[in-house]
């Protein structure tokens, strides 16, 4: 199992912290380094910041969102980022959420999410491959444009540039398990969120049967620490704001999916906290027990332990969400 360092989205303002942090992770042997993106810092321009700054690791997007940009404009951030990097580019996507595609987007979040993601994955596939004019009849990402809002002079084109890999790395990041069957067919690997290693049947049976080569890269809060409870506070935090403000009340994948996992009525208990302002009465309302089975958390004999766990089953890549060098240096260790 490789290590992955995921540094997430900005809040505030940058982290002066994350390059240093990156340069750590590449020393001590991870494979992988992995930006996201929400509504304020895009993913990739600080992953070009990071490469520029390392030689070796691995540049992931966890996750780029499909509806900040046309499929083939995210095909050209790919490409352009894996020749700056001497290849080292896998690229990560995801729908996002109704909320967040229709308010900060401004565009309709489609009405059918497999088909939207298999067009654009589509899309992507050929700028990389570049055998041919990219064209695709499709619903929600046609090319050429042919609606009739439209002049009509649209054309197949090739990219200018040569990719310098045509099999650069597609990721999705997926939570139901139709989704995930998808994600299995036509991409590379799969981001799962909330992964819980003792539980992969929540994703779907094909979670056992991933082809060959297929990467499996859950993220992970990892914290060595004395006090459990102490540390599992982050990752409540994280779970708190995801599943009771990452979505409308009425449709949010995050509360579904925790639902699926047996927590449905301390899904909805957060949803209506935080609906009502009560963020820090949400945050304490997810159950000690989700936190911990989707993380590593406590003294380092107690993380070695369960880290059996995630070596045991599908899990290819381990991304681990710490600032904390110590920690990342610990797990290093304990994987080796």
């Amino acid at each position: 199992m490789r290590l992955g360092l995921a540094l997430g989205y900005w809040g505030r303002g940058p982290d002066a912290g994350h390059v240093a942090l990156a340069r750590e992770a590449e020393r001590l042997g991870y494979d992988s380094v992995w930006t996201a993106e929400s509504w304020g810092s895009d993913a990739f321009t600080p992953l070009t910041w990071i490469a520029a700054r390392t030689s070796r690791i691995r540049l992931g997007t966890a996750v780029a969102q499909m509806a900040a940009r046309s499929p083939a404009a995210t095909a050209m951030h790919a490409l352009t980022l894996d020749h700056l990097s001497g290849g080292r580019v896998l690229l990560g996507l995801g729908l996002s959420g109704p909320q967040v595609v229709e308010g900060w987007y401004g565009r309709p979040f489609p009405k059918s999410p497999l088909t939207a993601t298999r067009e654009y994955v589509d899309v992507v596939r050929q700028v990389l491959r570049r055998e041919a004019p990219v064209a695709v009849d499709g619903r929600f990402h046609p090319l050429p444009y042919r609606g009739p809002d439209g002049t009509g002079l649209g054309k197949p084109l090739k990219p200018i540039t040569h990719p310098l890999r045509p099999d650069l790395p597609v990721l999705l990041g997926a939570e139901g398990p139709r989704n995930v069957a998808q994600t299995v067919r036509i991409a590379d690997g799969w981001l799962p969120l909330y992964w819980a290693p003792t539980r992969p049947e929540v994703y779907g049976d094909v979670v056992r049967e991933v082809p060959e080569g297929f990467l499996v890269a859950p993220m992970a809060r990892v914290a060595v620490c004395d006090d459990v409870a102490e540390g599992l506070l982050p990752v409540k935090a994280m779970l708190g704001f995801y599943i009771g403000g990452m979505g409308h009340a009425a449709r949010n994948f995050h509360a579904d999916l925790m639902a699926r996992m047996g927590y449905e009525a301390e899904a909805r208990r957060i949803q209506e906290l935080f609906r009502a302002g009560r963020r820090r009465e949400a945050v304490l309302a997810v159950p000690d027990a989700f936190a911990d089975e989707i993380s590593l958390v406590g003294p380092r004999e107690r993380i070695a332990e369960r880290l059996e766990s995630w070596r045991a089953g599908p899990v290819t890549d381990l991304l681990a969400m710490s600032p904390d060098p110590h920690s990342l240096r610990v797990l290093a260790e304990l994987n080796s």
